[in-house]
């Protein structure tokens, strides 16, 4: 088993992206932007002056595809990314062996799409679009 990364509170658990014989569980689509935040004040007569006030959070979004055939429990991993948003939790992201962001990062929104269930209605494939937000702690 080849742990590629992960987005939780540690390593051991949380979303853990992985390739195996048996598992396949990796992100796609990875969009990682940043904005800064200028004021412009007016002037009578003249230009306006602007001012580089600040950064805002950077932002992450990604796909990834839950298939109960590569060795994913899809409704197992979409209630954990539920969880990890309903309740604000700041989590790591890791991919390779590089760490995203200055600190951590707060799920903002998740879509899940179901593509196929088994014959009890179980989701066999979703596809999931996650939301990161920077979370940045006060020392930052």
């Amino acid at each position: 088993m080849a742990v590629i990364g992960y987005l939780g509170t540690s390593a051991e658990e949380g979303l853990i992206f992985e390739v195996s014989s048996e598992t396949l569980e990796t992100i796609n689509n990875m969009n990682w932007s940043g904005s800064a935040r200028y004021a412009v004040h007016q002037r009578h007569n003249t230009h306006a002056l602007t001012e580089f006030v600040g950064l805002d959070p950077d932002k992450i979004t990604f796909d990834i595809t839950f298939l109960a055939q590569l060795g994913v429990e899809p409704m197992k991993e979409i209630v954990k990314l539920w969880k990890y948003n309903r309740e604000g939790t700041a989590l790591q992201l890791v991919l390779g062996e590089h760490g995203y962001g200055k600190y951590r990062w707060t799920i903002t929104s998740i879509k899940e799409k179901t593509k196929y269930s088994d014959v009890h209605g179980n989701i066999y494939c979703a596809d999931v679009s996650v939301s990161l937000q920077e979370y940045l702690s006060k020392d930052f």
